[in-house]
């Protein structure tokens, strides 16, 4: 698959993703990069979750992003992705990669907040 330079971190980063059954299972928050100097660079992986902020934000904020969603950060092969357009689609479903867990943690410690409970 091939993305431009520039247009990865701006196109790809905060997309959502999708898993092989279509659920939605959180968005990019970040991406991994494999190179030395003088070399390219290569994506690796697709980083998600809140513990992928944790270089993006100060300590402060970050405890207590982690005392609310957790510190858990999934990392999705680069390989697991399917296809990108609107969405990020996995070729798995989400549990394979270890997604859902900060939104787990959410809804059970602000079950009623932000409609994360909403009857469906």
């Amino acid at each position: 698959m091939t993305i431009g330079r520039v247009r990865l971190l701006t196109q790809v980063r905060d997309l959502q993703i999708i898993d092989r059954d279509e659920q939605d299972c959180g968005i990019v928050d970040d991406v991994e990069l494999e190179g030395r100097p003088g070399e390219g660079l290569r994506v690796t992986a697709i980083l998600v979750g809140p513990g992928a902020y944790r270089t993006r934000l100060p300590r402060w904020a970050m405890r207590l992003v982690a005392l609310i969603a957790g510190d858990h950060m999934a990392r999705v092969p680069w390989g697991e992705v399917a296809y990108i357009s609107s969405t990020v689609q996995l070729a798995r479903p989400a549990q394979d990669y270890g997604l859902g867990e900060a939104e787990q943690r959410a809804r059970r410690l602000l079950p009623q907040i932000g409609g994360l409970n909403a009857p469906e």
